[in-house]
């Protein structure tokens, strides 16, 4: 039975393409998914490749560990959606807080809304811990992170995408920051023979 839909058509192709310096020889089947009017290609072939992976932070920042990826999770969540499974009010929900939040602190990417398309998501830094006290649960942009990394020992921060439009919000990554473990490790001392 044929399609209906043209983002349920899947090709699958053979591509050549050289690694290195070794000769050209053929590559793994190549699936491509049709999604209105693009390919999208599932195994790199030749040619220039775009990468859809966007960065946990906007810049590095040495403070930064036990990074958590949430990228599966949204992924699973906008299949769900765009089969049916879920509903759009049930992952539209954003509180006008996380709203205003993003207005005011949050800050803008160029990736569109994965639901409207209508506007780009804003990402809000939300931080929480015991030693930050009264700043805890409160949104914070990346320049404060920096500077509240090198005061406190440890707190955790959680990166959520928000549409202000559709109020589209997922939580992005969590990561820990702070001073606490950044100390070089001692060096031990050689024993005299």
């Amino acid at each position: 039975m044929p399609p209906t839909d043209r983002t349920d058509r899947v090709r699958l192709g053979m591509l050549e393409c050289s690694v290195g310096g070794d000769p050209p020889r053929p590559a793994l089947p190549t699936r491509r998914r049709v999604v209105g009017g693009v390919s999208r290609r599932g195994v790199s072939g030749p040619g220039p490749r775009l990468s859809h992976k966007r960065p946990a932070y906007p810049f590095r920042v040495r403070t930064q560990r036990g990074l958590v990826d949430y990228a599966l999770q949204r992924r699973a969540l906008l299949a769900s959606v765009r089969s049916g499974r879920t509903g759009v009010t049930e992952v539209c929900d954003a509180s006008p807080y996380l709203v205003r939040a993003a207005k005011f602190h949050g800050v803008p990417t160029d990736i569109a809304c994965p639901l409207c398309r209508k506007e780009p998501l804003t990402h809000v830094y939300w931080v929480y811990g015991d030693e930050i006290k009264h700043m805890a649960g409160s949104a914070r942009l990346p320049a404060e992170l920096e500077s509240m990394a090198r005061s406190f020992g440890e707190f955790s921060v959680y990166q959520v995408e928000v549409c202000r439009t559709c109020s589209w919000n997922h939580l992005v990554a969590s990561f820990v920051m702070g001073t606490k473990g950044e100390s070089a490790p001692r060096s031990r001392r050689r024993a005299v023979k």
